[in-house]
């Protein structure tokens, strides 16, 4: 009984709050309002008292306001409300080509906030909340594919760059660390920049609670019917999952369509390509097997992971971009292994055309 009245409170206590939030999100609209349109009755008063002193575009920064914090049905209404202030400080100055023609800019500006507006109201938000969710997606979806702080002995670094420098990605990392076992997967999403982006962010949710919480060999599968379930129209993405236990060296690493990763030997002091069985891209069918790559890496060995657009370029083969990006790394292995996924793909063939993203893990 005393843990049902807890739960009750509990309740009644959110359902409180809740209600004041919305009382406050009501009044918070109408206050805008007010404000919006006693400052457009002050402009127009001030503009018939002192016509030389304050111009007609003073409209514009109410209109502007207006847009960025007001509903659509409250904006219609304080939109006429300036348009017809406009008007009438039209008429009381005498119209004039210059004042006619800067009531069609205040006409323009104010269809285009109404736009925005709009396009706000349908994601369910309104002000500055849409671009503020937006920048918290983009943090959670970095965050989730930040590389966990690794055992003395052993680096790694990720770098990942969008399209066109967009703030999204198609291309993202999800990451596990239980105990020795270091779980990453890299997954190339189809489309690119903020086109992906949305997609990315889910999978990236998705594929980050399915990393580490089942076998390893279950985790392609599952991450296949997952896609499968979305009923996308591009729904496909290509994947490489790396399993790595710190303790050994030991590795174990399967690809969904993915570039074939490459090595570093320390014994060689060259990179060779990981070939292998590959399986194929994420989304398409059902039932499908992923089959896996085992190897060791001893102390001075690398493993390099990447998506395609670190490889891949117009009218090329993409063993040529693997041979090319091969023979960036050589260039680069007198330096140290740090800084090398950066400026890899900072050097891809692709330019900021596509989306780029390395993952590189060293044992020292």
């Amino acid at each position: 009984m005393d843990v049902d009245r807890t739960v009750f409170a509990r309740r009644s206590l959110l359902s409180r709050v809740q209600r004041g939030r919305s009382r406050w999100a009501r009044w918070h609209v109408w206050a805008t309002a007010a404000a919006v349109i006693a400052a457009n009755t002050i402009l127009c008063w001030s503009m018939s008292v002192w016509p030389t002193y304050v111009p007609f575009s003073a409209y514009i920064p109410v209109a502007v306001v207006a847009g960025l914090f007001l509903p659509p049905k409250v904006l219609a209404v304080v939109d006429v409300c300036v348009l017809i202030a406009g008007g009438y400080t039209i008429f009381d100055r005498h119209p004039t080509p210059a004042l006619l023609a800067a009531y069609g800019v205040l006409a323009v500006v104010m269809i285009i906030m109404f736009w925005v507006a709009a396009s706000r109201a349908r994601l369910g938000v309104q002000g500055n909340l849409g671009e503020t969710m937006l920048v918290d997606l983009r943090d959670r979806l970095r965050t989730q594919g930040e590389l966990p702080e690794l055992p003395f002995g052993w680096g790694a670094e990720l770098s990942v760059l969008s399209a066109y420098g967009d703030s999204f990605s198609g291309d993202f990392l999800v990451t596990s660390k239980t105990g020795d076992l270091l779980e990453l997967a890299l997954v190339d999403v189809s489309g690119k920049g903020i086109a992906a982006g949305t997609r990315s962010l889910l999978l990236s949710g998705a594929f980050g609670g399915l990393l580490g919480s089942m076998a390893v060999e279950r985790f392609l599968p599952a991450a296949n019917s997952y896609l499968l379930r979305q009923h996308w129209d591009e729904g496909f993405a290509t994947a490489a999952h790396a399993v790595i236990d710190l303790s050994t060296g030991e590795y174990s690493l399967g690809s969904a369509g993915h570039p074939p990763p490459v090595r570093f030997s320390a014994g060689s002091g060259r990179w060779e390509v990981l070939e292998g069985e590959e399986g194929p891209v994420l989304g398409v069918t059902e039932g499908l097997q992923f089959p896996r790559i085992r190897g060791v890496l001893g102390p001075g060995d690398a493993l390099l992971i990447y998506t395609d657009g670190v490889i891949e370029t117009r009218n090329r083969d993409l063993r040529d971009g693997i041979d090319r990006m091969l023979g960036t790394a050589e260039r680069m292995i007198g330096k140290g292994f740090e800084g090398m996924a950066a400026k890899m793909c900072a050097a891809a063939r692709a330019g900021e055309t596509d989306d780029r993203a390395a993952v590189l893990v060293w044992r020292r």
